[in-house]
């Protein structure tokens, strides 16, 4: 018979999978057994952690349920497995070294921003990190763009050229200080340096710092590659930095200093954030958040043209809250890139690439191994919905509901492209990385796509593409040797809205965006879709128009227009050189497509009302024109009402002739113009869905696609269907653009190979 003492302890074996590794987890678990007076081991087994315990009975059931409810905040550990195994009589609680896991399902976190703790020890003088721009502990710092392998360990990380001091080692390896374990560790006296021309240390950032307050354009080397940073206070240098980078419109993201209680005074300087944007912009993911802007706000007017929102964030990196606090007031922070490429990482190229836009070039030693832009989100409906995933964000892991059938990539689309991994239950969303038109853009989508498998030791056997044959995705894809599942666009925006939300039902779902191959052949994008992954049935679209000049629309504003008015009948000369030679070439169908695109809808609209005949970049049409929208408080009982006519297809076709007349009537001022376009449309996708919902089972509705990254029109059709008793959804952890569409073609492809 086993005495007491047998009978009251106990030895377990304990897995733990998850995000474990890189928030500090295994000294985590070091110190609540050394609490709970445990003993043992601790070891990182590739994506997972293994834990071997023995002691008190009743303290071995405390652990268990503090390894989940105790974790470090940025963990978000999954108890496994838990066994009882043989009593070996440890001494006291180790850390082993890490060990390779063929088999282990891996967790890479997102790069973390800059803790408390970690700013405190910089603010204060008698701290041997004190004004350390590179600062960091177990609960903060880059993990994504420093991480070369898992199981993550110094030597595997763009720290490994960096030994580690004497007090750093010591640091390092006391497990009652908060650096135990921390693989990123560093000082000034071991760790990376600052550099700016033949100056280093506090010397280069005071170069940087009087180059900004003298007006001028600095290029900042952060956590995921460059910004380009001027102050956001003055027209003279924000007009610098738009002509030097050919960026005339596009808005302009603001970094601002954290300031007040919680952070956020010098944002409430500035705009006016609502509870869900506070909340977004104070999270540890420090996105970019869109923010409607304080008509007295101290920013310059070119910051966001025509816009009534500017995109605001926290500084996240130890080198950016030196900047910030030191300079004093808001800075542009701007990805450091040519217009329309990913961003750049490397001092070389910085200096290559960006040194006709950069006055000054702040540079740093720590290797980047891959870019990471920076997140955005815009609250819609009482949350923070993403425009774009990276830093801090991405990359993103989420469940399926139903097991692919095989490892699989998904190479997303030609624009705001990203890309997902998948195996198992299991999908990775990568970082942003943006319009593929350029040879360098390319080429980081196929650094990303192998990164995403070697490090994830996913290896796919199918590759998940758009329908699109001349996408640069679609182009790579049919080069890989792989066999290939080709998904149509919109399929794929509906499919992955319904995997985040409820997978198993039936949805109707309007895919509204700006282009997309149809099963047809036409330019799909006004869409509502009945059904799930893997069977989607188009059952309503705008009205067909002949769309002139194909993907030179996106920046042609005037086009969308021409084609509306001339398929109407109407005798409208655009704003060009030779109006008769594009209409003879639009008659006689040369250079044309049919199209039902939602967004070349706004395009029309903003041409009409405000005379936009042509953009800068992809969607400043419709974003303007929302800004106009949301000026006008008046009545909205004028809004035309768009008739549904069934096609030969049985396919309910949305007529947008009513809104000609209203649209080009001057008599009616620009916003209520504006905002009773945008009421039309909503009341179009509600008489759609009770249309739709007399003859048709469905039980939730969605809406997907770039064109629901308007707040104003998103909102109000929830707020439609919500009246009329419909279950409606927006996209939450995904972008609602592009940017979520490799996810969605991996649902989508893994329904399809499943039946």
């Amino acid at each position: 018979m086993p005495d007491i003492a047998e009978r009251t302890r106990a030895a377990r074996r304990i897995t733990v999978t998850g995000r474990v590794q890189g928030v500090g987890y295994r000294p985590f678990v070091f110190r609540l057994a050394a609490d709970l007076g445990l003993a043992g081991d601790v070891r990182n087994c590739t994506g997972e952690v293994h834990i071997a315990v023995e002691g008190e009975t009743a303290a071995i059931a405390a652990f268990e349920c503090a390894l989940v409810e105790q974790a470090p905040p940025l963990a978000r550990p999954e108890l496994a497995t838990s066994q009882a195994d043989e009593w070996r009589g440890a001494e006291g609680f180790r850390i082993l070294p890490s060990e390779e896991s063929e088999h282990a399902a891996i967790h890479v976190p997102p790069d973390l921003f800059c803790c408390d703790d970690c700013l405190a020890e910089m603010a204060d003088p008698g701290q041997r990190r004190h004004r350390y721009p590179f600062t960091n502990c177990t609960q903060c710092g880059p993990r994504y763009t420093i991480i070369a392998a898992l199981p993550y360990d110094r030597p595997a990380t763009s720290m490994a050229g960096f030994d580690l001091c004497p007090a750093c080692a010591a640091e390092y390896g006391d497990p009652h200080d908060r650096r135990f374990h921390a693989q990123p560790l560093a000082c000034p006296a071991c760790g990376p340096q600052l550099s700016c021309g033949d100056l280093a240390g506090e010397a280069a950032l005071q170069a940087a710092l009087d180059a900004l307050r003298a007006g001028q354009v600095v290029a900042v080397r952060g956590v995921g590659g460059y910004h380009l940073m001027c102050d956001a206070g003055s027209d003279e240098a924000v007009a610098r930095l738009r002509e030097r980078k050919h960026r005339p419109d596009k808005p302009l993201a603001v970094m601002v200093p954290q300031r007040g209680d919680d952070g956020l005074d010098a944002v409430r300087a500035l705009a006016l954030p609502d509870a869900a944007e506070l909340a977004a912009l104070a999270a540890p993911e420090r996105a970019i958040v869109l923010v409607r802007r304080r008509a007295d706000a101290a920013l310059s007017q070119l910051i966001a043209p025509g816009l009534d929102e500017v995109g605001l964030f926290l500084p996240y990196s130890p080198l950016h809250h030196l900047l910030l606090a030191e300079f004093g007031g808001p800075l542009v922070a701007t990805s450091g890139n040519i217009s329309g490429e990913p961003v750049l990482t490397e001092p070389d190229q910085a200096d290559d690439r960006l040194a006709g836009i950069a006055d000054c070039m702040l540079h740093h030693n720590r290797p980047i191994l891959r870019p990471a832009d920076d997140s955005v989100l815009r609250a819609i409906a009482g949350a923070a919905r993403p425009i774009r995933i990276g830093r801090g964000i991405a990359p993103l892991e989420l469940a399926l509901t139903e097991p692919l059938p095989m490892p699989l990539l998904a190479t997303g689309g030609h624009m705001k492209n990203a890309l997902a991994l998948g195996s198992g239950a299991r999908a990775i969303a990568s970082p942003h990385i943006g319009d593929l038109d350029s040879p360098r853009a390319r080429q980081v989508f196929e650094q990303v796509a192998a990164d995403l498998a070697r490090l994830y030791r996913i290896d796919p056997q199918a590759i998940a593409c758009d329908a699109h044959p001349s996408y640069a995705t679609t182009r790579w894809a049919e080069q890989q040797g792989l066999p290939l599942v080709r998904v149509q666009h919109h399929h794929a925006h509906a499919s992955a809205l319904a995997a985040e939300h409820k997978p198993g039902i039936t949805w109707l779902t309007f895919a509204w965006d700006g282009t997309g191959l149809g099963e047809d052949g036409a330019i799909w994008g006004g869409e509502a879709l009945l059904g799930q992954p893997g069977a989607w049935r188009r059952v309503a679209s705008l009205r067909e128009f002949t769309l002139p000049g194909g993907d030179r629309a996106a920046r042609e504003p005037w086009r969308s227009a021409a084609a509306l008015l001339w398929e109407a009948g109407q005798d409208w000369s655009p704003p060009i050189a030779d109006p008769a030679l594009a209409r003879a070439a639009w008659g006689r169908r040369l250079g044309t497509f049919p199209c039902s695109s939602a967004g070349r809808l706004f395009d029309a609209a903003a041409m009409l009302v405000s005379g936009m005949a042509q953009a800068s970049y992809e969607g400043q049409a419709p974003a303007g024109l929302e800004a106009l929208a949301r000026r006008w408080t008046g009545p909205l009982d004028g809004a035309p009402t768009l008739p549904l006519q069934a096609d030969a297809q049985g396919v309910l076709r949305i007529d947008w002739h009513p809104l000609l007349a209203m649209l080009a009537d001057d008599a009616l001022p620009r916003e209520q113009r504006a905002a009773l376009f945008h009421e039309s449309l909503a009341q179009a996708i509600r008489a759609t869905a009770l249309a739709l919902a007399d003859g048709s089972a469905f039980d939730a509705v969605g809406l997907t696609g770039g064109v629901f990254q308007n707040r104003l029109l998103a909102e109000r059709v929830l707020a439609l269907l919500e009246e009329d008793g419909m279950i409606a959804h927006l996209p939450k952890l995904l972008p609602v653009n592009d940017g979520g569409l490799a996810f969605g073609q991996l649902v989508e492809a893994g329904a399809v190979l499943r039946r």
